[in-house]
């Protein structure tokens, strides 16, 4: 595939707000992975004053083929970056903030605990926000894991990503399984909190291969669901093997409300945080 469809053509933004967003972000010596990881909606989102906080610094430890993130040596945990977060929340005046991190599997606990310092923080700063997180699958660490949990967040998400038989082309250093299981023990641990995953479409796998994704999450009782059509970031990345239609992203988001999703988006930009204040507001 070389020449995008007229559907992934990005509308034209002023992005008049990206100076004040990043000035924020810069002057707290914050990440956001809008830019790290190329996204296609960051004009839209700067341009509504929001932005998807990362943690644990700009380096991942694992090879996804898809990820524009860089797999540099790991940096060193900030101590100030849960509180530096909540104040950039506060200052942007966000009603809902989602933070997802690198993966640092260097970390005896996978960074768990600075997602913990960065939930309470903004417990702190910001109680009327709704707390999203999208964490790393931790190495299988339930002990991390119930450490993010008893922090209190409102949603908890974890990315699936593809289809489980793409996963060594995909995603190499992950396992489809672990991260079902990481989704069944949010439940398991404390009901009342959401869960959330996400899969990109457009690495190769069938409609059927898909469908069985949606039965599998929702047989761990995942709550939320986004579906989007996967961008090569580079030529040295993953290529694209198909540029999926609307329609099939509709038919895909019928179907998914029909097997029990209480919120799903899915279209050709959409991403795992994308629009995320929509998830609860639709409940």
């Amino acid at each position: 595939m070389t020449k995008k469809p007229d559907w992934l053509l990005v509308p034209h933004r002023k992005n008049e707000n990206r100076k004040h967003v990043m000035g924020i972000l810069n002057s707290l010596g914050l990440n956001a992975v809008c830019t790290s990881a190329m996204c296609p909606n960051e004009a839209e989102c700067f341009e509504s004053k929001t932005a998807t906080f990362m943690i644990l610094g700009t380096n991942c430890t694992r090879n996804c083929q898809f990820c524009n993130i860089s797999h540099e040596s790991p940096q060193d945990v900030d101590p100030n970056e849960p509180t530096n977060i909540a104040l950039a929340t506060k200052e942007l005046g966000l009603k809902h903030v989602v933070v997802t991190s690198v993966t640092r599997d260097d970390l005896p606990e996978g960074g768990a605990s600075q997602f913990c310092k960065t939930i309470l923080a903004l417990k702190e700063h910001c109680p009327d926000t709704i707390i999203e997180v999208l964490i790393p699958d931790f190495n299988g660490n339930i002990d991390a894991l119930k450490m993010v949990i008893d922090s209190g967040p409102h949603i908890i998400a974890h990315n699936v990503e593809t289809v489980p038989t793409l996963y060594e082309s995909v995603r190499p250093k992950a396992v489809y399984s672990r991260s079902l299981e990481l989704i069944a023990n949010i439940k398991k641990n404390n009901s009342n909190i959401y869960s959330k995953s996400s899969i990109m479409v457009g690495f190769g796998e069938t409609r059927n291969q898909v469908l069985q994704v949606m039965e599998d999450l929702r047989g761990v009782d995942c709550d939320f669901l986004t579906i989007g059509q996967y961008l090569a970031p580079s030529k040295r990345h993953l290529p694209v093997y198909e540029y999926i239609h609307p329609d099939i992203f509709e038919y895909y988001r019928k179907v998914a409300y029909d097997k029990g999703f209480k919120y799903v988006a899915s279209g050709p930009f959409v991403r795992s945080s994308y629009q995320a204040h929509k998830a609860i507001k639709g409940i």
